[in-house]
Parts: C-alpha cells; sequence; structure tokens
C-alpha cells in the first residue's frame, strides 16, 4: 500500500511515516499542502493522510482537489479540533474518514487499512490465494497452514501481489507500491525481494515470473 502522510508538524508527520513504514507500507512524506498537491501530481497513492490544518494550501483544499481530479486514492482527514461540526465539514470537502489529534497510533493504522481495502473493486479483509494467506492487520502470513516470517518489504509485495488477483504485476508497478520515492528506479531490488520471497514461501513455487512484464500469483 501507497501512503502520503502530510502533516505539517515534522516530529509527528516522521513518526507517523515511521509507524506506518513498520507495517510493510510504502510512504512519502510531505509538510505543507502545495508539496502534497506536487505528490498527488506525480505519484498514485492509496491513502492520504492529510492534516487539515497546512501552511501554503490548506488541507481542505488538498482534499478537494483529490476529489476534483477522481483519484481512487482515499483521503484521511486528521485536526486538532474534536467539534462534530469540523468532522462533518470535513466529510462534506470529500475526505473519507477523520481522525481527532491526538489519536491512538493503533486507531491510525486500523484505519488506513480500512481505506485501503475500498477499492474499485472491494477487497476482503485477509488476502487468500494459492494456498497462501495473507492477515494485514495482524501481519500473518500462512502457507498451506505453516507461518511464514516475512521482512516488511517482502510482506508488502506479497500483499501487492494478492491483491492483483492473479494479474501480472510489473517491476515498476511493485517498486510504486511498496518502495517511497526515495528509491532508486533503477535498483535491482525488486528483483532480489521477489528471489527471497519466493525461498521463503517454499516449494512449489507460487511466484510466477512472465519474462517481460512481471510477476503474478
Amino acid at each position: 500500500m501507497r501512503v502520503l502522510v502530510v502533516e505539517d508538524e515534522q516530529l509527528l508527520a516522521d513518526a507517523v511515516a515511521t509507524g506506518l513504514r513498520r507495517e510493510a507500507m510504502a510512504v512519502d512524506v510531505v509538510y505543507d499542502g502545495a508539496a502534497a498537491l506536487e505528490r498527488i501530481g506525480v505519484n498514485d497513492y492509496d491513502v492520504v493522510v492529510l492534516d487539515r490544518d497546512l501552511p501554503l494550501v490548506h488541507g481542505d483544499d488538498v482534499c478537494r482537489r483529490i476529489v476534483e481530479l477522481g483519484m481512487p486514492t482515499r483521503v484521511l482527514m486528521l485536526t486538532a479540533s474534536g467539534d462534530v461540526s469540523d468532522r462533518v465539514e470535513g466529510l462534506e470537502i470529500g475526505a473519507d474518514d477523520y481522525l481527532p489529534k491526538p489519536f491512538a497510533f493503533s486507531e491510525l493504522i486500523a484505519r488506513v487499512r480500512a481505506l485501503g481495502r475500498r477499492t474499485s473493486v472491494p477487497l476482503p479483509p485477509v488476502l487468500e490465494r494459492a494456498g497462501i494467506k495473507l492477515d494485514p492487520n495482524r501481519r500473518e502470513v500462512f502457507r498451506d497452514g505453516k507461518e511464514v516470517q516475512l521482512a516488511p518489504k517482502e510482506f508488502a509485495v506479497l500483499e501487492v501481489l494478492l491483491r492483483s488477483e492473479g494479474a501480472v504485476v510489473s517491476a515498476e508497478q511493485l517498486l510504486e507500491k511498496a518502495w517511497d520515492e526515495n528509491t532508486d528506479p533503477f535498483t535491482n531490488v525488486v528483483r532480489v525481494t521477489v528471489m527471497t520471497l519466493r525461498r521463503k514461501l517454499g516449494e512449489p513455487a507460487v511466484i510466477i515470473t512472465v519474462p517481460g512484464s512481471g510477476y503474478r500469483i
């Protein structure tokens, strides 16, 4: 899952990003609304964690822009105000969910994951295919009933492949969904991660390489 965190309190923004990365999400971070508009114009995000009170461009305007563009991106709006009227206004602007500060990080994670499941084709909370069972909330993976221990990026790659439901996923798409914008696009990190993941999942191999196209399960 690819997430953009937009928060002008840099310590909070960086802490949120670190926590989401530990949950095997690819996370980009910006600290103002203008930078947020620039990022959403370049990258495809599953979820934007958006502070409402932002410098340069207000969070409301960022949210409106996402809606105007017809993007499938889901917006989790954050605010220091707990007033019901503010929450209603934020949802009317186009936010998909609302979380007042201060918040429990476990709740933030749960809300981000819930929004990530609201794709054009709704996906179940637990993904299963070819004997593999992946639970994003519990961060658990099983192959034929046996638990498999995966590193965060391995987990993220497997989740992207399972969410594709048998369709081929290119290396570029995996890089976009499982790594953040600081990753060198010419690196072989995708190939190496897929190789390690394939080994950990065991035989017979369930991740199929499609020459010239990518990978599928």
